[in-house]
């Protein structure tokens, strides 16, 4: 509808320059006009406000539909993203993502828009005039095309260049966007550490390289304008002194002519605006390829093509052989995994940093792809249930909590949609947040601020804690929940949960301990290995790694005691 109003409005347009030929021509030849030069006039000025009319409505069509469409590509983008797995997220940057929400669909959404309006604006007006145009002097139209040739090859040379640097633009941006999201992030480590002044110093660094991309481009930007007036301006002083030889002459009318430099003049803005529009070009296509990359990326972690879906999941994990490296790196975390976890059981997972245990429990979740045969839930391959089943029977608490800029009570009921108030008090008390929550000034309905940050660390692991809980999980998954808490509030929180355990299994990773005394059986990870296994006290009797970690700690506790 758009293109039909621009068809339109351009339409009177070109007829304009039409009824001033036929307005010249009435005033030198009055007996043999069909019109008067009045009537021709009024006419003028009727094709004129019909123009401005039909104009307004292209342009807001156009314009409008250009909303819409970045209005989708935002929600594909947002929702390709969420259905993304952590092994994506982890290769990329945080910032160069939002660059992609902002920046880029800006620029896509102009290209839609502006660039489109204008693209098919150019092509009628060129298609329409230069038939006009003929119809009046071939030769004249001939002649005032003559430097449109140059002016393509000269084009096309700095387009391809500009595509070039639009894109290292949109990536320079990109770093830009991450530099300022890490450091407002770490606007508390950044001060701690008196590192103001290096932070400002590396952002004028990125700074630079952004602004120096965009004078690139802006150099070239003002190469093309130029060249796009000289055309215009060329072929405009050709027909000067070939057509006014040729009204001399007496082989053109006054009124031809008059048409025929009206018609080329609606040629030289279009000419101009060329330059634009082959900007819009390339940046909008150079930032709709960095949008494909994220909607044609694909998950590795998908749901099975033939499902299975059991009546309840009843907490049992087996590992069978479980290998696992990530992509960027050949050497593997895990190796050879085997490992029995009876339904209602707990399991205790300790080791030294970077030996796999983390990496192992979202695993269970299947967080990251699992290959099939290795790793079951109730003696299904874990490739085979839909993920929402899986995720649903899991309560994960991972290492770093996460908080949302939104109330306790909010971020509680984040692990399960439609918790009521009852639901969400009884999950903070299990997790030992209760009184915390009653010194909040509004109590369940404070906000905790972006990412928690008016929270301590250990209330914020205690409220995610207390996010798990609320789901009612079959599997239970505390990833060394409990790390920025002390000791005697670790077996606190530890106790209460117990006689919430029941017959849920339990997983937990820590490297206290204390935590791990009450499973029914303890692992040693080491280089992505179970190299010791057993309850406590048979880990003790053995004399081995364990062992040696529960001395050291012995002694640590005695210390700290003195």
């Amino acid at each position: 509808m758009g293109a039909l109003f621009l068809v339109a409005t351009n339409g009177f347009a070109l007829l304009i320059p039409w009824l001033l030929k036929l307005a010249v021509e009435s005033v030198q030849s009055p007996g043999q006009a069909g019109r008067s030069p009045a009537w021709y006039g009024g006419a003028i000025i009727v094709a004129a406000l019909l123009h401005g009319i039909i104009r307004i409505f292209s342009r807001t069509t156009l314009l409008h539909n250009a909303r819409r469409i970045e209005y989708r590509i935002r929600q594909d983008l947002y929702e390709r993203l969420l259905g993304l797995d952590l092994a994506y997220f982890n290769a990329e940057r945080t910032g160069d993502l939002i660059s992609r929400f902002a920046n880029d669909l800006t620029n896509v959404r102009m290209l839609v828009g502006f660039g489109v309006l204008n693209i098919l604006n150019t092509a009628v007006i060129y298609s329409a005039a230069l038939f006009l145009m003929w119809r009046i002097s071939p030769l004249l139209t001939l002649l005032a095309i003559i430097p449109f040739p140059v002016m393509i090859m000269v084009v096309k040379r700095i387009s391809a260049a500009m595509f070039r640097r639009s894109r290292r633009a949109q990536e320079e941006l990109a770093r830009l966007t991450s530099a300022v999201e890490e450091n407002v992030s770490a606007a508390a480590v950044v001060k701690a550490y008196c590192r103001e002044e290096a932070a400002i110093g590396s952002f004028a660094t990125v700074s630079r390289r952004y602004m120096a991309s965009n004078m690139r481009m802006a150099q070239l930007r003002g190469l093309m304008i130029p060249v796009m007036a000289a055309t215009g301006a060329l072929g405009t002083l050709i027909v000067l002194v070939i057509g006014g030889q040729k009204v001399v002459a007496g082989s053109l009318t006054l009124g031809d002519f008059v048409a025929f430099n009206g018609y080329l003049a609606m040629l030289i803005w279009p000419t101009i605006i060329m330059g634009w529009i082959l900007n819009l070009i390339q940046r909008g296509a150079a930032s709709m390829s960095r949008l494909n990359e994220v909607l044609l990326a694909e998950a590795g972690v998908s749901e099975p093509a033939e499902p299975l879906t059991p009546e309840k999941i009843e907490g049992g994990v087996e590992l069978r052989d479980l290998s696992f490296s990530y992509e960027a790196s050949p050497t593997p975390v895990l190796s050879s995994i085997s490992l029995v976890i009876p339904p209602g059981s707990r399991l205790g997972i300790v080791g030294p940093v970077g030996c796999g245990k983390t990496t192992l429990v979202r695993l269970i979740a299947r967080l990251y792809p699992v290959a099939g045969g290795t790793l079951l839930i109730d003696g299904i391959d874990v490739n085979r249930l839909p993920l929402r089943t899986l995720r649903d029977a899991i309560g994960f608490v991972p290492q770093e909590s996460f908080l949302f800029s939104r109330s306790v009570a909010e971020n509680i009921a984040f692990g399960r949609e439609g918790a009521s108030r009852g639901e969400i008090e009884s999950a903070s008390s299990l997790a030992s947040l209760e009184g915390d929550v009653a010194s909040f000034p509004q109590g369940y309905d404070t906000m905790v601020g972006e990412r928690g940050i008016t929270l301590s660390g250990g209330q914020k692991q205690r409220t995610a804690i207390a996010r798990a809980l609320v789901k009612d999980p079959a599997i239970l998954i505390l990833d060394d929940p409990l790390s920025a808490v002390d000791a005697a509030t670790e077996e606190e929180i530890l106790a209460s949960l117990s006689g919430y355990y029941g017959q849920r299994t339990v997983i937990i990773v820590s490297h206290r301990l204390s935590a791990l005394r009450g499973c029914d059986c303890i692992v040693y990870l080491e280089e992505g290995r179970i190299v010791e296994q057993g309850g406590h006290d048979g880990l003790l009797a053995l004399d081995g790694r364990y062992a040696a970690l529960h001395r050291e700690q012995q002694l640590r506790r005695e210390m700290e005691e003195i």
